[in-house]
């Protein structure tokens, strides 16, 4: 699996060609040589023997049966601080192939191209955790299979334990663990493709023996779709004259990759449990973008066509050793290591001739240490103390030429641009059952983030600090009863990431000549090693009512005053690397804000929901919700000035349904979010169209250990955001029209447990 050219080694660029694979086999002979090494690698899985003192064995297996019972409803309602959690059924109903697809279904989440969002937010508000670690640079949720997936926690306030990185919320992915059973289970997927059927396949394979337990799952998938946007644009030509032009493109995607990911336990003793857990993931993508030109008015200066490729590769392990002093004291060290390793070659094609080639390489290596110490206070207080550090460095090295191979920025090209990031956390935590109807859970976190960019004439230093304080409550009206109310006081930030700290210049591929000004709509892009953290003071208040059968019911209110709010402006500036000034966009730290909302989800059998409407429908199970979100930005007058990207409002309306007589199940899912306008600055509006996606469903079993799924979805790109249209519009009339179509995609699955 290593690059063909025995130059490559991340040190030199390497085209397209270099980067793909020779032979399927040498995937499949690459896993051979994984798999013995599968047992050393497991997490340790709540409940499990790791977590047992020196009390008698039949105790241990009895808090282990009592635990394995907890469906997601039961963990859910059991935290401590509010979160959703969604476990296997939500995971396997749509046979989905990727995790943002079960994500966008989700309440209160949508996905766009910059990945998963919560409460409307930007993907970068929205924190995506591993196992309850921060995820790695460049791992892809698109390329993570729901079959390596135990369950997903949706958590709306930030933790003491965790990185308070979250002013949205975050994401908590945790990958399947270990049972003590020896068990395999076999996912044979097809969907549809461009020209034919792409296939996917999962397997998994769980062992113990004595004292080890350890896992192997295995994910290879390939993609190929089609998107066509058209592209109406007005602003100035080639002859600085107004001008209207279309575009009709079409955007192809294809490639290949694979997941694997060991994991082993080992039981020291009743007391101890060492566990390694690793993940790899690597995937080989080309692009190609072609349109068809029409000048309606003016000489107008279209897009580019496009060819462009390469890989991604990311490596992570975890080593984890915990020690149960007594009953009341347990301790947790864990250590590990990250590697993400990218390349890309990019042309841009006009008359077929190559106009502007960008080549680059990217690595990213991370090494982190973590621990906490928890001691039971008596019988109601949890006391857990703990630590997180991380040291991070990226090196970018990247070449522009012109279609003559000559360097497009000779000061810039070919230069590495290298960044540091060391974060140290430190945090205290009291979980205190005050009494049955109350539970307290106080914390304290404190986060340094020192982060350096550079590259040979300009190293720019950027420390911040931010102090957490966290308060979460809950107060259960009847101990007995069913139904709570939940509130929280956080304290959370957002941090630049190390991507937006490197200041080299990205010229626009439709202005290269940096003798001549570009447009607006055409800006240059850099980066701002200046940009300090946003910072949040949350409020969130929900009342939970868990009904019969695994229903839930809740509302929830939240509010968020943010400070340093960062945005990509847009300016007219001389710049050192052209002889005409150059229209830039770079991020900054623009204004204040605030945001606030009121979220609705609701789910359960029909007949228990409606029973006077549906008593009779027993085998209807319903779920939706709904979300109001408003956020406005101080620098900014409204109407319309909120956050980037936050919709006004969004629902969804699902269900499933047993067939009576047949062994069949049906089921449905509808999303929609209606248009917006963004204020981005005081010359540029955003709007988004109406949107709506829609999935359908149908599961046979055909025995005891083997089931057939088929899914079908329309509206939704995959890996992508809904089908609609994004226009970008100057206060002086000039404008950007995109609409965006991918065809209705169709998914069959055959589960079998071996």
């Amino acid at each position: 699996m290593n690059c063909p050219s025995s130059t490559c080694a991340w040190h030199k660029i390497c085209p397209i060609s270099q980067h793909k694979p020779t032979k399927l086999t040498d995937l499949f002979g690459a896993l051979v040589l994984l798999s013995p090494f599968a047992v050393f690698a497991q997490d340790v899985s709540v409940g499990s023997p790791a977590e047992s003192s020196g009390s008698p064995q039949t105790s241990v297996i009895q808090r282990v049966e009592i635990v394995a019972r907890q469906g997601s409803t039961e963990l859910r309602r059991a935290a401590s601080f509010a979160k959703q959690i969604y476990g296997r059924e939500e995971l396997d109903r749509y046979g989905d192939t990727n995790a943002l697809d079960v994500m966008r279904r989700l309440p209160g989440v949508n996905v766009d191209t910059d990945g998963p969002r919560m409460r409307g937010l930007g993907a970068g508000y929205t924190q995506i955790l591993i196992n309850g670690d921060p995820a790695p640079p460049g791992f892809n949720l698109d390329q993570l299979s729901p079959s390596q997936i135990e369950r997903i926690e949706v958590i709306k306030a930030s933790t003491a334990e965790q990185s308070s990185q979250a002013v949205a919320g975050s994401i908590n992915v945790i990958l399947k663990e270990v049972t003590r059973r020896s068990l395999s289970n076999l996912r044979l997927g097809l969907r549809t493709g461009k020209d034919r059927p792409l296939g996917n396949v999962n397997y998994s394979i769980t062992e113990s023996v004595g004292p080890f337990n350890m896992s192997l799952p295995i994910s290879l998938f390939e993609w190929h779709r089609q998107v066509r946007n058209l592209v109406d644009r007005k602003m100035a030509g080639s002859d600085g004259q107004p001008a209207l032009s279309e575009q009709l493109g079409t955007g192809t995607s294809q490639g290949w990759g694979y997941n694997v990911a060991p994991r082993f336990n080992f039981k020291v003793s009743d007391e101890q449990t060492i566990a390694l857990a690793t993940f790899f993931q690597k995937g080989y993508w080309n692009y190609r973008t072609d349109y068809v030109n029409q000048a309606v008015s003016g000489n107008p200066v279209f897009d580019d066509d496009a060819i462009q490729g390469g890989y991604w590769e990311n490596r992570r392990g975890n080593l984890t050793w915990i020690n149960r002093f007594s009953e009341d004291q347990r301790i947790e060290i864990k250590a590990g290591v990250q590697q993400s390793r990218s390349a890309f070659d990019l042309r841009n094609l006009r008359a077929g001739a190559t106009q502007l080639r960008t080549a680059g390489i990217n690595q990213d290596d991370a090494v982190t240490q973590a621990g906490k110490y928890s001691q039971l206070l008596g019988s109601s207080h949890t006391l857990t103390a703990g630590w997180d550090l991380e040291n991070r460095d990226r090196q970018e090295k990247r070449t522009t030429t012109n279609g003559a191979g000559e360097a497009l920025l000779p000061s810039f090209e070919g230069q590495p641009f290298q960044a540091q990031m060391r974060r140290q956390a430190y945090y205290i935590q009291d979980e205190w059952e005050i009494s049955p109807q109350w539970q307290l859970n106080l914390g304290l976190r404190n986060e340094r983030i020192a982060s350096e960019s550079r590259n040979a004439a300009m190293p720019v230093v950027n420390v911040s600090s931010v102090l957490s304080p966290l308060a979460h409550v809950t107060y259960k009206f009847d101990p007995k009863r069913r139904d709570m109310v939940r509130a929280s006081l956080t304290r959370s930030y957002k941090a630049p990431g190390l991507n937006a700290l490197l200041s080299r210049p990205v010229i626009n591929g439709a202005y290269t000549n940096t003798n001549q000004t570009n447009t607006y709509l055409s800006p240059d892009r850099i980066g701002n090693p200046a940009l300090r953290p946003e910072l949040a003071t949350g409020l969130d208040i929900a009342y939970e009512n868990y009904l019969s059968n695994d229903g839930i019911f809740s509302v929830g209110i939240f509010h968020r005053n943010l400070t340093n709010v960062v945005r990509n402006l847009t300016e007219l500036r001389s710049v050192s690397w052209a002889a005409a000034p150059r229209w830039i966009t770079q991020p900054q730290n623009f204004s204040d804000a605030v945001t606030s909302g009121l979220e609705f989800e609701l789910r359960g059998r029909a007949s228990d929901l409606m029973p006077q409407l549906l008593g009779h429908a027993k085998a209807l199970n319903l779920r939706t919700s709904l979300s109001f979100y408003r956020s406005s930005i101080a620098a900014l007058p409204g109407p319309d000035n909120r956050l980037d990207g936050q919709q006004p409002w969004s629902a969804n309306l699902g269900f499933d349904q047993r067939i009576s007589g047949l062994p069949l199940s049906v089921g449905g899912n509808l999303s929609f979010t209606p248009g917006y306008n963004t204020r981005q600055s005081a010359e540029q509006f955003f709007n988004r169209s109406p949107t709506k996606s829609i999935d359908l469903f149908a599961m046979m079993p055909l025995s005891p250990t083997m089931s057939f799924r088929a899914a079908a979805s329309a509206g939704v790109q995959q890996f992508g955001p809904p089908n609609g249209s994004t226009l970008s519009l100057l206060s002086n009339g000039d404008y950007t029209r995109t609409d965006r179509y991918a065809k209705p995609q169709l998914n069959l699955t055959l589960d079998m447990r071996l």
